[in-house]
């Protein structure tokens, strides 16, 4: 406590400006636990007032905060140096001098503005006047002493934290699924339902390859999983319907491996907008932390599972730094996006979607594109991912049966992991139960404000475990049972296991997930002059086997145009419009390669893709219509002439337009009969059979 001690200092200068006590502790558990502390620095506010200050004002909002070096700013403390600044301070108290500063720089500058505007410092033993020497001299001691003592503090205990994590017994907080058994030893949970719910997360997780899809599937169906939480200050284990970030922090997390991990994610200081900060660093592999023990205690997954699930999250990440071997699995119509990798380059190469509805994939290596290249390989993807499934089930196809006998198995157990977990919280509902009972039992029932409390916990439990009966109930309704036909059916379906890969119930995802299953990769390799595609398949097993096709031409997807539409617009191109082809292909009853009506864009599509070259008309050729404007008569008059024999015409196509020779339209017959048109109305005196009064079939015949 401050004695009277350099009393003398004080002035009634000083007196006439406020005094200001200023309180810190260093966390917030130190607020909650040591209370006698802030009492004492509390008290400092009556002794300013004993020493003649009028004005007294507490600063207290930095309780809970640390001040050493990186950590967060202090509001209060920059309060105080700022009053100071200001003429207003003629004292600052603090019940230690390492309560103002546990760094030279806060020190110093506090120090610095205190001399500057003659405001004395005291602790709880004496006041301090920086405009004396030997009190200048005192105090720096005394910082320097604060700013030692403080790394002496936490040197001690983090020497002592290493040690005792070397030997795998630091323990701040254990993951749900463990406890410390008597002997100070880390042991799975013996609550049977903590063990089996801790064993799901990761069943799942194998089971649907997606952190996303296991949270999803926890909350469909309503399974709850334990958390740590803090009640009351506490830390108990509550159980409730799991978060997306639970889910991955448990598979992340090495010490469901059975390892123990200590610094995983390393404290930093870094200098941001010019002041320190102490921040976490990345999330390091276990086996790159200071401490990594591996088989330390019994795990819920090996570490051989850990680290295959640890690759699995990468795959799934979008991230562009990780892993470029696969993605996620996802419902798009490429077989094989995310497994396939150039054999030039050996980057991973990606799935592009195309067409009306973007369902046609297209596989291609982006090289050098980005840095202004051009693109490595590309090729189309429906006849390669057909060709490949071809292939996968020659491989997979003698397993069929055994995959049929674990579907059975399946169907017979119905969902045994839900209505395990749904026994389980009965079980122990009804444990409660019986707890609660007792508890209400052994109340006195002339207490009712201590009987009817436990009677309401008593009716809340009883409620909780009707609901839980109910739902198992529900469960054990939805189990199917296997019928021979059932069982028959999926036997015959695993012996022809590719009517099963080409039915329209087996999804694409489905798909990737057996492909992915029994492949690692594919290297795509371009031979020849181009026009040959050769894939390496890595087999899971470690085997290698080579597929070789033709490679798919522009937009081919197995179905070509036919060779009769293809003569058509080989004979047409040039001399009509893409449109005019268009109209004679569809009035001879062709189709596209996808049976659709022939359009001018299709037409024209075609023409480019086949590389059909132009026939244009010869100088003298001309259709109908521009004979017609040639001689100044009208279509029908041409037709008219050709129909006599008269005139000659050609027609490249059944449909086609006619095409006449303007020798023929310029001869003497055809000019002549023109001329009498125009004059006569007529053709011409040249008539043929058929045509004209003499050649009518007569009414009535002669006698």
């Amino acid at each position: 406590m401050m004695d009277q001690h350099g009393s003398h200092k004080i002035t009634p200068g000083h007196r006439a400006r406020k005094a200001i006590v200023y309180l810190r502790q260093s966390s917030l558990k130190q607020v909650r636990e040591n209370v006698e502390s802030q009492r004492l620095q509390y008290a400092l506010a009556d002794r300013a007032r004993a020493l003649g200050f009028e004005r007294v004002e507490t600063v207290d909002c930095d309780l809970g905060m640390s001040a050493s070096l990186g950590a967060a700013s202090r509001g209060g403390f920059e309060r105080l140096v700022a009053s100071v600044a200001l003429g207003e301070v003629g004292m600052v108290l603090g019940r230690e001098l390492s309560r103002l500063a546990r760094t030279d720089k806060d020190f110093c500058h506090l120090l610095e503005v205190c001399q500057v505007f003659g405001t004395l410092i005291a602790d709880e033993a004496q006041v301090y006047d920086l405009e004396m020497m030997d009190d200048l001299l005192v105090l720096g001691i005394k910082g320097t002493l604060s700013v030692v003592e403080l790394k002496i503090l936490k040197a001690r205990l983090l020497d002592g934290q290493r040690e005792k994590a070397r030997r795998g017994e630091l323990y701040r907080l254990l993951p749900p699924g463990y406890v410390l058994d008597a002997d100070g030893r880390v042991v799975k949970d013996p609550d049977t339902r903590v063990q089996e719910a801790m064993g799901l997360v990761f069943g799942k997780y194998r089971e649907l390859w997606s952190v996303r899809q296991a949270f999803k599937w926890f909350h469909d169906h309503e399974v709850e999983v334990p958390v740590n939480k803090f009640v009351a200050g506490r830390q108990q284990l509550i159980w409730q319907l799991p978060t997306q970030s639970f889910v991955s922090n448990v598979l992340r997390n090495a010490f469901y491996a059975g390892a123990y991990v200590y610094g995983q994610r390393p404290t930093e200081t870094v200098l941001e907008e010019g002041r320190l900060r102490k921040r976490q660093g990345w999330m390091r592999p276990p086996e790159e932390c200071q401490v990594f023990l591996r088989d330390h205690h019994e795990g819920y997954i090996t570490w051989e599972a850990y680290q295959e699930n640890q690759r699995m999250k990468l795959r799934n990440s979008l991230n562009p730094g990780r892993d470029e071997s696969r993605a996620a699995i996802r419902e798009g119509q490429g077989l094989l996006g995310g497994m396939l990798r150039c054999g030039r380059c050996g980057r991973r190469m990606h799935v592009r979607y195309w067409g009306r509805k973007g369902t046609h994939g297209r596989y291609l290596c982006c090289g050098d594109y980005q840095a202004g290249g051009r693109y490595c390989i590309a090729f189309g993807g429906g006849l390669v991912d057909r060709r490949f499934s071809e292939h996968l089930l020659e491989v997979i196809s003698p397993l069929g049966v055994e995959a049929s006998l674990r579907a059975l198995d399946a169907l017979a157990n119905g969902d045994d992991a839900r209505r395990q977990a749904r026994s389980r919280k009965k079980e122990q509902l009804e444990y409660e139960v019986q707890r609660a009972f007792e508890q209400y039992d052994e109340a006195d029932p002339r207490n009712r404000l201590v009987a009817a409390e436990l009677e309401r916990r008593w009716n809340e439990k009883l409620r909780e475990l009707e609901e839980a009966r109910t739902s198992l109930a529900e469960i054990e309704r939805e189990v199917r049972c296997v019928s021979s036909e059932d069982r028959e059916r999926l036997l015959r379906l695993g012996r022809d296991f590719s009517a099963v890969w080409n039915s329209d119930d087996c999804s694409m995802g489905l798909k990737k997930k057996i492909v992915r299953t029994v492949v690692e990769e594919v290297i795509a390799h371009v031979e020849g002059d181009g026009q040959r595609l050769r894939f390496v398949i890595h087999w899971s097993g470690g085997v290698h086997t080579e597929l070789e096709m033709d490679k798919p031409g522009c937009g081919s997807s197995g179905k070509k145009t036919s060779l009769e539409a293809l003569e058509v617009i080989r004979r047409m191109a040039g001399r009509y419009g893409d449109d005019k082809i268009a109209a004679v292909l569809t009035r001879s009853g062709y189709h596209t390669a996808k049976g659709k009506r022939w359009n001018q864009t299709r037409v024209y599509s075609t023409r480019k893709r086949y590389q059909i070259p132009d026939s244009p008309f010869e100088a003298e050729v001309m259709h109908a219509v521009a004979a017609a404007r040639h001689c100044g008569v009208s279509v029908m008059a041409i037709r008219r002439l050709v129909a006599r024999g008269v005139l000659e015409r050609e027609q490249v196509v059944p449909y086609a337009p006619w095409e006449i020779r303007r020798s023929d339209l310029d001869s003497p017959t055809v000019r002549s009969m023109l001329e009498r048109l125009k004059q006569t109305g007529k053709l011409g005196a040249l008539e043929l059979e058929g045509d004209g009064p003499q050649s009518q079939q007569r009414l009535f015949t002669e006698n």
